[in-house]
């Protein structure tokens, strides 16, 4: 098993976790939660902001003095809307509870502003298309580097059978803006039929990290530094939701120069 693939409890109610201790970097926080209709989830967000993906069906929230009822409503992440989202910042009491039954996403990182926790709405979310033919993937911006946070960005990724992602390879772990940023980041994938798999390779350039990971439904890949690309077998759709964050806000990549020759392709 590599060190860097988390295996999800597909019977629990968390069904993944991975925490800055677990994972052993400094950042990033993910969680992953199947809520029964009626049932709820309640945390501190303590020294953490907070960002809540509704990534099937509906909930309530509360945080910061405020409530929003029955946000969500996506049947499978694989519907071509964006979900709802709720940021939260740091010293804040939440409250999820599922109107039916639901999964949602819990994204932190490390935070030091106080800032009003919000609704993040469908409309506000930019979706695009990245890469073309067997390269194409989907794309929507959840909590991207133009919207208020202190270090999360977030972004959901739907990849078409037999389409490869993150791809050419690329990777930002070098502190030098603008060719590159230092972030750390989770893929928590999804397949379409469930039974499905999907492969993801995270290597480095002298090979240090060099792990290649058939990953199911619900698993969760880490990528602590070098490049990170996916690959979906025909007959299966891939989703993956992103969570990134590292010293500063801000994504900036570098290609694998072996392949680099690929954004050339016509």
């Amino acid at each position: 098993m590599s060190p860097l693939l988390v295996k999800a409890d597909k019977g629990g109610g968390k069904l993944v976790e991975v925490t800055p201790a677990s994972a052993g970097w400094t950042h990033v926080g993910f969680a992953a939660h199947r809520l029964a209709a009626g049932e709820a989830l309640s945390l501190q967000t303590g020294s953490r902001e907070l960002c809540i993906v509704v990534l099937t069906g509906t909930v309530n929230v509360q945080a910061g003095g405020q409530t929003w009822r029955e946000i969500g409503g996506r049947a499978s992440v694989f519907e071509e809307r964006s979900p709802y989202a709720v940021y939260v910042p740091l010293e804040t009491a939440v409250s999820i509870t599922a109107v039916g039954d639901a999964e949602v996403a819990l994204c932190s990182a490390p935070a030091a502003t106080h800032r009003p926790a919000r609704l993040i709405e469908p409309a506000s979310m930019t979706r695009s298309v990245r890469g073309k033919g067997a390269n194409t993937r989907y794309v929507c911006d959840i909590l991207p580097q133009t919207a208020e946070a202190d270090g999360l960005l977030v972004v959901e990724v739907v990849t078409p059978s037999g389409h490869s992602s993150s791809y050419p390879p690329h990777k930002h772990d070098d502190d030098n803006i603008p060719t590159e940023s230092s972030l750390e980041e989770t893929y928590y994938h999804r397949l379409n039929p469930e039974q499905g798999f999907a492969f993801q390779r995270v290597y480095t350039d002298d090979r240090s990290i060099d792990e290649a990971m058939a990953v199911e439904n619900h698993d969760v890949v880490m990528v602590p530094r070098g490049y990170h690309p996916v690959t979906v077998p025909y007959g299966y759709d891939g989703y993956y939701l992103n969570v990134m964050a590292g010293p500063k806000r801000v994504w900036h990549f570098k290609n694998d120069p072996a392949h680099e020759w690929l954004m050339n392709t016509k």
